[in-house]
């Protein structure tokens, strides 16, 4: 029978990381293993120093458990020793050492190549996460009353706006089905959603269960207008695309909630 070959790495996989917290964690192990190797070359530690070998085990660990087994980087580096020059057998110990001296500089700019490609790739993780979080909103599922509102200004990246217009779709939708129009503001809420006498039920209003969920709903939608509308409506905000993502689809889950209420 033929032997199965085992497939070799290519080492093409490009590591992406998901956060600046994940890139500064790895920027400490690569500048702890530069850290250790500064005290090596300050001690004139010899070739077969057992903390040579502790440290190029180290650094190829980090490699490795950074950029992954199959990246171009641990391609690059997996048999990484501190050494520069030929290697063969029954070396004088003088000529030794010296490859081993001479191996420091390189290893230092080894270390510092890896640490400049991890602030390199911050810029295209924020673009990335952008993309991905528009790519989340294209996929969500809103109520159509907050989908008219804000699509095209969450597209155009009117983050803002986007909901401020979805807020105030919303408190319009609860005026139109209470027939409340005169009212306004945390005072619509808490009238046409009151747990004691509401216009506007959630559910049957049997137990204290009911009771719970209505009064809870009608908090849930004070804090649309306290937090959401007014402060946008009156002041200055800067909302990223990641909150602005939160924000609408929790006032799309109140929308589809109004859906489901009777008139008492």
């Amino acid at each position: 029978m033929r032997k199965s070959v085992t497939p070799q790495p290519t080492f093409t996989e490009i590591k992406r990381f998901d956060s600046d917290a994940e890139i500064d964690r790895a920027i400490e192990r690569l500048d702890r293993c530069h850290t250790l190797l500064g005290e090596l070359w300050d001690c004139q530690a010899t070739y077969d120093d057992p903390r040579k070998h502790d440290l190029e085990d180290r650094i190829r660990t980090t490699v490795l458990e950074i950029f992954g087994p199959n990246s171009p980087e641990y391609g690059r580096h997996r048999y990484h020793r501190i050494w520069h020059g030929g290697m063969y057998v029954n070396m004088p110990k003088e000529e030794t050492q010296a490859c081993f001296r001479d191996g420091f500089p390189h290893t230092t700019v080894m270390l510092k190549g890896l640490r400049d490609r991890l602030e390199e790739s911050r810029p295209y993780l924020h673009h990335d996460k952008a993309a991905r979080t528009r790519s989340t909103f294209d996929g969500l599922d809103l109520h159509p009353r907050i989908a008219d509102a804000c699509v095209d200004l969450y597209r155009d990246r009117h983050y803002k706006q986007a909901v401020l217009e979805a807020s105030i779709s919303l408190v319009n939708y609860v005026k139109e089905k209470s027939r409340l129009h005169s009212l306004d503001g945390s005072g619509l809420m808490t009238t046409v959603f009151s747990a004691n006498k509401p216009v506007l039920a959630f559910n049957e209003l049997k137990g204290q269960t009911d009771k719970d969920e209505q009064e809870g709903l009608m908090h849930l939608f004070m804090g649309a207008v306290l937090a959401l509308r007014n402060p946008r409506a009156h002041a200055l905000f800067d909302d990223s695309p990641e909150m602005s993502l939160d924000y609408i689809a929790f006032l799309s889950m109140l929308a589809k909630r109004l859906d489901t209420t009777t008139r008492r």
